[in-house]
This record gives C-alpha cells, sequence and structure tokens, in this order.
C-alpha cells in the first residue's frame, strides 16, 4: 500500500511540473491550441461548401465536421509536445537525476502522459468552446460532450506514448520535434477532416486502416448527432491500437535507456 501511495504521489508530482511546464512555455502550448484553431478557421471558411456535396453525411454546418478534427490534430501535437518536453529533460540531465532516486522508474514515463492527458482535457474544452461560440452544435447534447472528453483525453493520452517512447530511445528534442512532417501525413490519411466516402483512393484505402479515423470520427459521433456505441466503441478502439503500439515502445524504450544510463 505504502508503495502504491509513493508511487501515486510521484505519478502526480511529476505531472503538475509538467502542466506548469506547459503553460510557462508559449512554445509548448501555442502548437496544442493556436495551430489547430488557425487550421480549424481556415478549413472552415475555406471548404464549408463540401456539405453539399452528394455523399456527404447531413450535419448541422461544416465547423460541426471539423471540430473532431481540430481536436484531434491538438491531442497529436499535445503527444509530439509532450515528447519534446521529455526529451529536453533528458538532455539537461533531470531524468537521469530521476532515475538516480529511490522511486519507480515508471512514475517518470507516467507523470508525463498524466500532464499529457491533462492537457487532451483542455484541448477537448477550447474547442468545444471556439465550436460553441461560432455557432456549432452539439447533437449528442451532454452526453455528447463527454464522449469528446473522453476519447480526447485518451487518445492525448495514447499519443502522448509515442512521442515519449521516441523522447526515451534517442534523448534529442530535435527527432522528436521532426515527427510533425509525418505526424500530419497520417492524420491527413484519415476522416478527420474529410468523410470516408469521399475520399480517393489509395487515401480511401489506407483512411479505413488508420486507427486515426476510427477515433477522430467516435468524437464526431457526440457532435452531429446523438451518441451511438458503435461508433464511441471503434473510437475507443482505435485509441486502444495507438495506446498499445506506444505503451509497449515506451516500455521497451525505458528499459533501454535504464541499461545505458
Amino acid at each position: 500500500m505504502e508503495r502504491a501511495i509513493l508511487f501515486a504521489r510521484v505519478v502526480g508530482a511529476l505531472g503538475r511540473r509538467s502542466v506548469v511546464q506547459a503553460f510557462r512555455r508559449p512554445q509548448f502550448l501555442a502548437p496544442i491550441l493556436l495551430f489547430p484553431s488557425l487550421f480549424l478557421a481556415v478549413n472552415t471558411g475555406g471548404a464549408g461548401g463540401a456539405v453539399n456535396l452528394p455523399e456527404f453525411p447531413r450535419v448541422n454546418g461544416f465547423l460541426d465536421f471539423q471540430l473532431a478534427g481540430a481536436i484531434m490534430q491538438s491531442t497529436l501535437l499535445t503527444g509530439v509536445s509532450g515528447g519534446i518536453a521529455l526529451a529536453l529533460d533528458i538532455e539537461q540531465g533531470f531524468t537521469d537525476r530521476l532515475f538516480a532516486s529511490p522511486i519507480p522508474r515508471s512514475a517518470v514515463v507516467l507523470g508525463r502522459l498524466a500532464a499529457t492527458a491533462v492537457m487532451g482535457v483542455l484541448s477537448a474544452a477550447w474547442f468545444i468552446g471556439v465550436g460553441l461560440v461560432f455557432g456549432a452544435t452539439i447533437e449528442g447534447g451532454v452526453a455528447g460532450a463527454l464522449v469528446i472528453f473522453l476519447i480526447a483525453t485518451l487518445s492525448a493520452t495514447a499519443f502522448g506514448s509515442l512521442g515519449a517512447a521516441l523522447a526515451l530511445r534517442s534523448g534529442k528534442a530535435s527527432v522528436v520535434q521532426g515527427i510533425f512532417p509525418l505526424v500530419f501525413v497520417i492524420l491527413f490519411l484519415s476522416s478527420a477532416f474529410f468523410p470516408r466516402e469521399l475520399l480517393l483512393e489509395p487515401a480511401a484505402t489506407v483512411a479505413d486502416f488508420n486507427p486515426m479515423s476510427y477515433i477522430s470520427e467516435g468524437m464526431r459521433d457526440g457532435v452531429v448527432s446523438d451518441v451511438s456505441a458503435g461508433e464511441v466503441l471503434q473510437g475507443l478502439a482505435g485509441v486502444a491500437v495507438v495506446a498499445a503500439v506506444g505503451f509497449a515502445a515506451s516500455a521497451a524504450a525505458l528499459r533501454s535507456r535504464l541499461r545505458a544510463s
């Protein structure tokens, strides 16, 4: 019991430190909220007529459809930013000092992921608020909003585990930052910003196997319609796939770094 309490306290302390760090460093917070917000505005203003296409799903407006994509983009950047912050801690020797202290080693990574989850909640709240201010409708009501918060928080944590794995493996912030282009390619090869029915090949086939399609559609379900169990479960399954890969990679990278230190 005492070990469990110690573990929880360490994770909580490191998580609080990471959240404070994000708010103190605009280079961590701005990409999470500002860039996806600008992208949302450009997409909604420039491609709003897409809702009139014959196969486009029935929605109240293009903003409603785009909200899930913006949250997905934000949670992805949250994971990348968390990985960059962890890599900076490694470069500055802070992580090595933690490894040398009598605390569970996994708490170092889980503390960072706890902060990433908090930032996922912030992302969901920000974009729901922005959407409502500019005329979006959450058709699923309170239940729909809760689904968005749930999937956004879990997906931020899952993406954060991938960022943590890369940070632990490379130990360099520049390497983690270098995955930005790949992140956007994977995101755009999903249904985050456009329905799968209207994607051309080979993007349509890639989107069918891309977990991000199911994650974004799970969040979108609560915005454009009443919450349906099938869509939500598919979204959670998509998160589970990313998390399984990320946590396995993080565990392997952590063991490798501990052997090298």
